[in-house]
């Protein structure tokens, strides 16, 4: 389950009920969300998936909170990263983030920076009374 799938599901793992965060993960992804998860303070309870012999290992990974939605805390910014900042969908995605100013520091930190709307004319002088 990814964060495009808002649907809650709750799963039994290890005689526990649970709620999914995802399935499907290879160790490495497995390891990234239980640290950061646990960080947060979470009960993570990790399943191997009966496989194909000659695959590679799946795991399903959930916490035993019933209550927590990986989609609702992701991007309500709930979550925290060991560093300090909140947990946005690249950081839980393992994608690079791309560290920009806000829009409305944009301006204030490059004074010299050409925007479009500068050369617009004004839109109301146009209108005849």
């Amino acid at each position: 389950m990814s964060l495009n799938k808002g649907k809650h599901i709750v799963q039994e793992i290890d005689g526990v009920l649970c709620t999914l965060v995802e399935s499907g993960l290879n160790p490495e992804r497995v390891r990234f969300l239980s640290e950061l998860l646990t960080y947060n303070q979470f009960e993570v309870k990790v399943a191997k998936l009966a496989g194909v012999e000659g695959q590679s290992d799946t795991f399903v990974l959930g916490v035993t909170d019933l209550v927590f939605n990986p989609v609702i805390s992701v991007f309500g910014k709930m979550l925290r990263r060991p560093d300090g900042g909140r947990v946005s969908p690249s950081y839980w995605n393992q994608e690079t983030e791309v560290d920009r100013l806000p829009y409305f520091d944009y301006r204030d930190k490059n004074p010299e920076a050409i925007n479009e709307d500068d050369f617009m004319p004004n839109p109301w002088a146009y209108r005849t009374i």
